[in-house]
């Protein structure tokens, strides 16, 4: 990738001096270090902005199911799950005595 642009910020000397003597001390140039940063800050966003995507889509589907009607009550719910893990325990304990 050509290195083609030039970035300048103003920051306090303390950190400057501080960030400096790291990127040393790891036996890295700066400008390296600035770079994975900023492509780690920019993957960050962007698999922030990909969630919350998936859960506005989440959220909407969610909503146009309640608007049709497409519900259950949570007593459905629960005599749903009691069913299936009542199920579940004796398909368990009968496969434990085969």
């Amino acid at each position: 990738m050509s290195k083609e642009a030039v970035f300048t910020m103003k920051l306090e000397p303390e950190l400057r001096d501080a960030f400096m003597a790291e990127a040393e001390a790891s036996h890295r140039p700066a400008s390296q270090v600035v770079r994975e940063l900023m492509r780690e800050f920019v993957e960050r966003q962007r698999q922030a902005r990909e969630y919350d995507a998936f859960l506005r889509a989440k959220v909407d589907t969610a909503r146009a199911q309640i608007a049709s009607g497409q519900v259950a009550s949570s007593a459905d719910v629960e005599a749903r799950f009691a069913a299936r893990r009542a199920a579940l325990r004796a398909k368990a304990g009968g496969a434990a005595d085969a």
